[in-house]
Formats: structure tokens, C-alpha cells, sequence
């Protein structure tokens, strides 16, 4: 047992980390990286590299945005039961974000007053949200773990206790249809069961924020723990969309955002409406 226990701590010790010293100098450094460039080397940049739409720029975005998407495969992969990749995969996840974050703010050349300009205010978030839940908010989630709530002690009230018993008969019903071999108590969904079976994984996870609701798991932690990760999540989301849109627009709209002039339409396209 204890040699058992001895190779779980090493193969814990030695999987790939970034600490919390680490990545709070590696958020500063993002932001000093790129208020040197603006303030310094922006005036001196040769004309492409201050043109928005220029070749270098559209290209600099590409590869900013392409970095920046690196951390959908992290939450796909830790979702989607790669707990062995996920150590490697976060740190991926964290340098990626970092440096596409660079990229898309050089990509933007200090355009602030047009609306793709709104996609750093998501990248802000997120990483703002990142650093507070890996570096303050893991601790207090660490102490959750270790607590033994009231609700817990005292028990479910009788009136809930049907409701709360209806409930989980309906989740292992559905379960049956999902995972066939999983358990109710352990069972999570995963990108595969939404890709697959929608409906059934949409009133899973109905069933599942009932019970929630019923338990009033989210009352037991304080908000900003309850809901980090909702807002994380939306932020991803709305980021993500705003990329696609940005996309469409300057791929099919390009008339559209050089303001129908054509002369500064600089970058790869396909149509000019």
C-alpha cells in the first residue's frame, strides 16, 4: 500500500505544473509586452505592421487566434475524459492563451474604436478570471473538499426529500439511454454524449441543476466560487463566437469593414460586399 501511495506522489510531483509565482509573472508580462510594443516599437514598425488588414497583420491574427482556440481542445480533452493529457494540455492551455494574446493585440494595431475591439474585453476576463480561480480560488475550493456542510449534518428537509428522490430516479433513467454502465452518483457529461445524443444530454443536465437547486449546492460556497466558472465558461463562448464573426466579416464582408474602400482591402477574401 504505502509503495502504492509512493508512486502516486511521484507520478503528482513530476507531472507538468505551472506554478502560482510563475503565472502571475507571466500575466504581468503579457501586459508589459505588449504596452512596450505600443509605446515603443509601434511608431517605429515599419507601415504594414501598423496598416490593420495589412498581409503581416492578417497573418499575425491567424496565428493569435489559432493560439487563443488551443484552450477549447484543453476543456474538450479535460471534458471528454483525458484526465492524463489535461496536466500537459493545461500548460499548453496557459502559454498558448499568453502568447495569442500578444498577437491579437498587435494584429489589432491599436484599432480600439471598431467592434472587434469588444474580443479584448473577453480576453481580459478570461484571463483575469483564470488567475483569480488558479491562484486565490483554488485554495478556498481545496478547503470546500475538506468541509463538512451543514446540509450535509443536518440532512434534507422531508418536504425535499421526494422531489430530491424523483429526481435521481428520472437522472438513471436517462443514464440507461447516455452510459448505459455508468453510476448516477459519479457520472458527468462529456462533449461526446451532447454530439451524440443532444436532447437526452440537454434534460440530463436539466435534472442535474434541479438537483442542485434542491440540494442548494451552490449556496454551501460563497458566489464568486459558485459561479467563476459559469462566467469563465460565457466569456469562452462569446470569445469563441466573436472569432467566427470576425471571420465571416472580413471573408465574405470585406467591402463592409474597409468601409467600402476598396483600396484597403489588403487581406485574403472572397467576396466584397
Amino acid at each position: 500500500m504505502e509503495k502504492h501511495l509512493n508512486g502516486e506522489h511521484a507520478a503528482f510531483a513530476s507531472r507538468p505544473t505551472i506554478g502560482n509565482t510563475l503565472l502571475r509573472g507571466l500575466g504581468i508580462a503579457v501586459f508589459a509586452v505588449i504596452a512596450v510594443y505600443f509605446i515603443f516599437l509601434f511608431p517605429v514598425v515599419p507601415e504594414a505592421w501598423r496598416t490593420a488588414g495589412s498581409a503581416e497583420l492578417y497573418l499575425t491574427g491567424v496565428v493569435g487566434a489559432c493560439l487563443l482556440l488551443v484552450s477549447m481542445v484543453f476543456s474538450a480533452v479535460k471534458r471528454g475524459g483525458g484526465g492524463d493529457l489535461a496536466p500537459r494540455l493545461y500548460v499548453a492551455h496557459v502559454t498558448c492563451a499568453y502568447a495569442g494574446t500578444v498577437l491579437v493585440a498587435i494584429h489589432g494595431a491599436g484599432n480600439l474604436g471598431r467592434p472587434p475591439a469588444l474580443l479584448y474585453l473577453a480576453i481580459l476576463g478570461l484571463i483575469a478570471l483564470g488567475l483569480y480561480s488558479r491562484v486565490y480560488l483554488s485554495r478556498r475550493v481545496a478547503r470546500t473538499f475538506a468541509e463538512k456542510h451543514k446540509a450535509f449534518a443536518v440532512g434534507i428537509p422531508e418536504s425535499k426529500r421526494e422531489k430530491l428522490r424523483s429526481v435521481i430516479e428520472r437522472k438513471r433513467a436517462l443514464l440507461a439511454s447516455l452510459d448505459p454502465s455508468a453510476n448516477e452518483g459519479t457520472f458527468s457529461l462529456q462533449p461526446g454524449h451532447w454530439f451524440s445524443k443532444p436532447m437526452a444530454s440537454w434534460q440530463y443536465a436539466k435534472l442535474v441543476n434541479e438537483e442542485r437547486n434542491i440540494m442548494g449546492t451552490r449556496k454551501m460556497v460563497p458566489t464568486a466560487q459558485a459561479y467563476w466558472w459559469m462566467a469563465h465558461r460565457t466569456l469562452a463562448y462569446l470569445f469563441v463566437l466573436g472569432i467566427v464573426i470576425h471571420v465571416i466579416t472580413v471573408t465574405f464582408f470585406a467591402g463592409y469593414v474597409a468601409d467600402y474602400d476598396m483600396s484597403k482591402i489588403t487581406w485574403w477574401h472572397l467576396k466584397e460586399w
